[in-house]
């Protein structure tokens, strides 16, 4: 099937008066066979977009192009309910309907939304999101666990590259823009005889970053510098056995330095941050064929992460308030070692199982993931500079299964089950020890009918989990000097549960019969059980986070999108979505009761909306413009980032094989705030507590010459 030629998009609106989409095409008689089909590639078997039972988005290389998106954090605000936080130099953590994380510093963290790069499971190392050569992205909404286990709780974000082929082609790439930004990119494949199919690809990004630092006299405290290197071998070593090989390299050696006293983009730290990844890693999956109508699929993995994250604390200068600052800097360096091996036997076509034409998945999953942090930072509640060291190892084993029954040629019902233990160990410097452990039970249940050939209805109901964990650092703080009187409190929050996702939906999805308009409706109601909440306790700029488990959380809302093609030379796409979340039963240590207010990184509007045109066979011009509501910063306080929308365009010459693309983001050059904290940390006001913003990307633009052979 050939990827949709430009992405996909919504407006909830214009989708619910497509009916024509769900007319049956039996009394049509137009020739449908030349209809571009998306495929989803994140199944246990691979189905249209339009086939499957859960919100999901795809955009493809195109669409990643008109962007000018260069990482993963440059396409999600595309996405209808999906938002991420800063606080790091490129979107390490993404939210899904108002769930997932917004930051990670000293204790382990289990992501709710995950991030799979070609079976690789990356959850909390978004760094590493690099999409040159990116075949497709696709956005999983809703619980995952299911399908993908204990890091898509609320979702998963899936990368697929390129995949080798036997013929050879390949692509190069350049792009200058303002910023100093410089990229370039290979990518090439072919057949490499018995060896098999391959594919490689490599590409380097640098920028200065969009910050200025006035007391260095530096336009690059907040630099780029990302390497990313990926290889594909597809080897029949029979007819009834394949093997693929997946190769990761990356090398990102970012600066880190987003924060300003006066809320600006100019800075004031004597000893900026950095944010670095450096990992390696190799999945190799043997599949046997020789089945009459099903294969066995055995794969490991491994993945060797490296990452540093530091940043100057009173993000200023010794001399700036003589007698009231302070200075420290902060840094955390965690080795990340992940084994994975994974079993699975499914059905290649529906055969008869009890009478019933069926698919079926059998799957048996490890996980183990180690990590090690060192902490070099300034002990306040000590008055000493101080390491801080801590082992984390995290055992998982799953055992999983889905049926799809097909009942008649238009009702199907699917039922999937997965059942996880988890085993961790912690054991810090502090001499603090835990040993969290639990068992988990996710699962799906989607009944769909088939309206027409390209169009479907579907309710699901479906359970997601997130694994229980350890805070280690309120353990530690429990027993330092300065608070004692929080002792109590926190020894009762050394450990915390797992969380429960429940979540209805109902959809539909559909095209007409020539495939000129497609368009997705999906209503939403979720509650959690034992929601993991992230508080924090802040005594004289000291600070302790820690995670607990508030008495439940609900949400609801819609998310739509639509694609029409007006024209032979014009298209509309849209994506919108609307969310309503609501905490209960959440008091922070201060005690403020956040009950009945909503969730963080919830915005209730989101849209992305555009059009896209030809001027004859060579000119191509794509506008756009993302958007989202107010939300909040943070579960702990009461600060909201504005609403905000942002404009993009794009000027595409194409020939022959040459794309000479003029491009532009935030055209407006809008402030807008994707980090926010409430604090006093500015020597001046004697630390008055007040709210500072990071903010997102200012007015951006450039050229990208790229070639395909």
């Amino acid at each position: 099937m050939k990827i949709i030629h430009s992405y996909l998009a919504a407006s909830i609106t214009t989708a619910l008066f497509t009916s024509p989409v769900f007319a049956d095409v039996a009394e049509d008689t137009q020739d449908t066979q030349d209809i571009e089909i998306i495929e989803v590639s994140g199944d246990f078997h691979r189905r249209t977009l339009n086939e499957t039972t859960s919100s999901v988005s795809i955009i493809d290389k195109d669409a990643m192009q008109q962007r000018h998106s260069q990482h993963l954090q440059d396409t999600l605000n595309s996405f209808a309910n999906v938002n991420f936080s800063g606080g790091t130099s490129t979107a390490r953590f993404i939210q899904i309907r108002g769930i997932g994380e917004r930051s990670q510093f000293v204790d382990p963290v289990t992501p709710s939304v995950g991030l799979l790069i070609d079976g690789i499971d990356y959850s909390g190392l978004g760094s590493a999101a690099s999409l040159f050569d990116i075949n497709q992205v696709e956005v999983f909404r809703g619980p995952q666990s299911g399908r993908f286990g204990v890091n898509a709780m609320a979702g998963l974000l899936l990368l697929d590259s390129t995949a080798p082929s036997s013929d050879f082609n390949g692509e190069f790439q350049l792009s200058a823009g303002n910023y100093s930004e410089a990229m370039g990119g290979l990518a090439m494949g072919g057949s490499l005889g018995a060896l098999g199919n391959a594919r490689f690809s490599v590409s380097q990004f640098q920028q200065d970053g969009y910050m200025e630092n006035t007391y260095l006299d530096k336009e690059d405290t907040e630099q780029r510098d990302e390497l990313s290197a990926r290889f594909l071998l597809d080897t029949e070593l029979s007819k009834d056995w394949l093997l693929q090989t997946v190769l990761h390299y990356n090398d990102v050696d970012n600066g880190y330095d987003a924060f300003s006293l006066d809320n600006t983009r100019e800075t004031l730290s004597d000893e900026p941050g950095f944010d670095r990844l450096e990992s390696q890693a190799l999945r190799l999956q043997l599949s046997y064929l020789g089945f009459n109508n099903s294969r066995l699929e055995m794969s490991i993995n491994q993945l060797d992460a490296d990452t540093g994250y530091a940043y100057d604390e009173d993000w200023t200068y010794e001399g700036i308030a003589p007698g009231w600052e302070y200075s420290s800097f902060d840094a955390y360096f965690r080795e990340r070692d992940d084994k994975t091996a994974e079993v699975r036997w499914l059905s290649d076509d529906p055969e008869a199982l009890f009478g019933i034409d069926s698919e079926w998945v059998l799957g048996l999953y490890y996980y183990d993931k180690s990590v090690q942090l060192t902490r070099d930072y300034f002990n306040w509640d000590l008055g000493v500079p101080a390491i801080f060291e801590s082992d984390y190892d995290s055992k998982h084993g799953a055992l999983y299964g889905e049926l799809t029954q097909h009942w008649t040629d238009r009702v199907s019902t699917i039922t999937g089950l997965r059942v996880e233990r988890y085993d961790n160990d912690y054991l810090d410097s502090r001499g603090v020890t835990a040993e969290p452990e639990d068992t988990m039970v996710g699962g799906n249940f989607s009944l769909r009918y088939q309206a027409s050939d390209e169009s479907y209805l579907y309710a699901t109901v479906a359970r997601g989990y997130k694994a229980g964990g350890v805070n280690g650092e309120a353990l530690g703080k429990a027993e330092d000097q300065g608070l004692e009187e929080l002792e109590n409190y926190l020894l009762e929050r050394a450990t915390f549960a797992p969380e429960i996702l429940w979540s209805t939906e109902l959809g539909v999805k559909g095209s007409s019969p020539d495939g000129r308009l497609t368009s997705r409706v999906s209503a939403f109601y979720h509650w959690r059980d034992d929601v993991q909440l992230k508080g924090w306790v802040n005594r004289d700029q000291s600070f302790v986070g820690y995670i607990e488990n508030a008495a439940e959380g609900t949400g609801y809302g819609l998310e739509a999108e639509i694609r029409n093609q007006l024209t032979d030379w014009l298209a509309v796409f849209a994506s919108a979505s609307w969310l309503k979340t609501e905490i209960d039963g959440f008091v922070t240590e201060d005690g403020t009761d956040m009950t009945g207010r909503e969730q963080a990184q919830a915005p209730n509007y989101q849209f992305n909306i555009g059009l896209e045109g030809w001027v004859g066979e060579n000119f191509q011009w794509v506008i756009q413009t993302d958007g989202k509501d107010e939300f909040y910063f943070s579960d702990s306080h009461n600060q909201k980032a504005d609403s905000m929308a942002v404009l993009h365009l794009a000027l595409n010459y194409h020939y022959q094989d040459w794309r000479i693309s003029f491009w532009g983001r935030n055209l407006t050059d809008e402030d807008y705030e994707i980090r926010g904290f409430y604090f006093g940390n500015d020597p001046r006001k004697e630390y008055i507590p007040e709210t500072y913003v990071q903010y997102g990307e200012p007015r951006r633009f450039g050229v990208t010459v790229s070639k395909s052979f």
